[in-house]
């Protein structure tokens, strides 16, 4: 008995593990990228509501999920009505929200962006352990991962540019950035000095002569911002490249849906490489 008492007056007592957080019930998503990764991870009756967003099929990958539960806009006041044990942010979700409710004792949890691929698995293991479904959770990141080897190319790159409305970009640093590089793209936002998002002026857009527009598609109406995409230049460059994507719903969050993402941008690389052995054959011929 001395001796351990010696030791424990040397040493300090050692720590104790804490006990981990039982699986919360009532889980409120707020965030668009929490909402899905939740949709699929959750427990059957733990998520009882998500955002308004994930019903917007222009923006989320899950519209016809979302329909399953109650849509929130992210207010505290609403999402305090709710009863939540748990509620699911990003990190820039209104911080006057969670402020707010965490004030009123709620859990709040908030969840950085994916800007990169191997971010993904990590993002699902986040959520799942916040919603006490680890077993799920790692029965999904193998899902992804085995899809995203099987989508591997070692093609050399060719040039590629992310353009949207208002002459918005994304380069280092970013998702997309990494699904173009995943499949045999160079991004010209990132070779001209892009990190994150920013301007791509069109004259550099120009002359970088990429051999795929990833552009997106319009939403209905008109917007001023969204005029730069019809600009002259554009569709002419846009001809001589002779191929134009767009990007959706699946490029926006990191969650599995960015496979289908990695799908159509391998393809469209997979269709250059057999336009390219099409025409030196033909030039062979002559």
């Amino acid at each position: 008995m001395l001796r351990a008492a010696t030791l424990v007056l040397l040493f300090g007592a050692l720590p104790v593990a804490a006990d981990p957080l039982p699986p919360p019930g009532r889980v409120v998503s707020i965030n668009l990228c929490t909402d899905q990764l939740a949709m699929m991870l959750a427990a059957p009756g733990q998520l009882v509501s998500v955002s308004h967003l994930a019903s917007d099929p222009l923006a989320s990958s899950m519209p016809e999920e979302a329909a399953a539960y109650t849509a929130n806009r992210g207010g505290a006041e609403q999402v305090f009505l709710m009863t939540p044990g748990l509620v699911l942010a990003g990190t820039y979700t209104a911080r006057a929200s969670v402020d707010l409710l965490r004030r009123l004792g709620i859990r709040v949890e908030q969840v950085t962006p994916v800007t990169s691929l191997e971010g993904v698995s990590a993002q699902i293991r986040e959520v799942a352990g916040y919603l006490g479904r680890e077993a799920a959770g790692e029965a999904l990141v193998a899902e992804f991962e085995a899809g995203l080897a099987a989508l591997a190319t070692d093609l050399a790159l060719k040039p590629a540019a992310l353009y949207y409305p208002n002459g918005y970009t994304t380069g280092k640093g970013t998702l997309s950035d990494d699904v173009l590089a995943h499949t045999g793209f160079a991004n010209i936002g990132a070779v001209a000095g892009v990190t994150g998002g920013g301007v791509l002026p069109m004259e550099l857009l120009v002359m970088a002569q990429p051999d795929l527009v990833v552009t997106s598609k319009p939403y209905p109406g008109a917007s001023r911002s969204e005029e730069i995409l019809d600009h002259p230049a554009l569709a002419l460059l846009q001809a001589e490249a002779g191929l134009v994507a767009f990007s959706d719903a699946d490029w926006i969050c990191g969650t599995p849906h960015i496979l289908r993402a990695v799908a159509a941008m391998r393809a469209a690389r997979l269709g250059l490489e057999a336009a390219s052995a099409t025409k030196d054959a033909g030039e062979r011929a002559e």
